[in-house]
């Protein structure tokens, strides 16, 4: 218990440093420019199909059981209300907490290890602020981008699914999948992402940073990064929800 708690404390600081360095001048525009192509553009690949498959998969389950009861009208609404509220921002922020997460674990624990971070000191740079501020931000940034990205491959996956099934317009399946939504449901949990975007930048960066380990610590810290942010994620998410029905109680489903 000692140990959780003393891991929560360091975290804790380890964010804030982040948070107080993130507002600090100056600004490495380069870097987290870099940094968000790096977490960004290259999850897109990973991202964007894994929606569509799941919009598929989902539309093939709904349909099965709401045909049963006579709403067959209401898979593009429950698909859309189901990806935008809850499926696009979880599974997203757990992608990328699976191949960012281990990424950022695995280099700055292989530079610490190699030590070029106690090389890039001694020239008088701030390493905190050059390696890992621009990252965090990065995965602030990148995140709730992804997510918007895997709520509409989801809902191209919907409707191609609907349309094999049951011949429907893309007018009418756009017409009815939005009709359900209001922007408490879109705004909220698409920004909640960011927080993820967060955690994740922040105990991936924590782990590899922290290493004291040697080569021995690179995989151990690409590990614990891709464990604990993803914890943290799904917790997050659990604590989000509720804020976000007592801030937006139109969202509530």
């Amino acid at each position: 218990m000692s140990n959780l708690i003393e891991f929560v404390g360091k975290v804790s600081s380890f964010g804030a440093r982040i948070v107080v360095d993130g507002l600090r001048m100056p600004f490495e525009g380069s870097q987290i420019l870099t940094q968000t192509a790096e977490v960004g553009y290259k999850s897109l690949p990973l991202v964007a199909p894994a929606g569509f498959a799941l919009g598929t998969v989902m539309t093939f389950h709904t349909r099965s059981t709401l045909v049963t009861f006579g709403a067959s009208a209401m898979i593009p609404t429950v698909q859309a209300l189901a990806f935008f509220v809850e499926i696009g921002p979880l599974v997203a922020g757990l992608l990328l907490a699976g191949r960012v997460g281990s990424g950022i674990g695995a280099v700055l624990a292989n530079m610490r290890a190699a030590e070029q971070i106690d090389a890039i000191e001694s020239l008088s740079i701030d390493s905190f602020k050059l390696l890992v501020v621009p990252r965090v931000i990065a995965c602030v940034i990148a995140l709730p981008l992804l997510t918007l990205f895997m709520d509409f491959a989801g809902l191209l996956g919907g409707y191609l699914s609907e349309v094999a099934a049951s011949g429907m317009s893309l007018d009418l399946y756009i017409s009815r999948a939005f009709a359900g939504l209001e922007w408490a449901n879109f705004i909220a949990p698409t920004l909640k992402t960011a927080v993820f975007g967060f955690i994740i930048g922040t105990v991936s960066s924590y782990f590899g940073y922290t290493t004291n380990q040697g080569a021995a610590g690179v995989g151990r810290a690409a590990t614990n990064s891709v464990v604990v942010s993803s914890l943290l994620v799904i917790v997050a998410d659990v604590v989000l929800v509720k804020c976000i029905f007592f801030a937006f109680p139109e969202s509530a489903l």
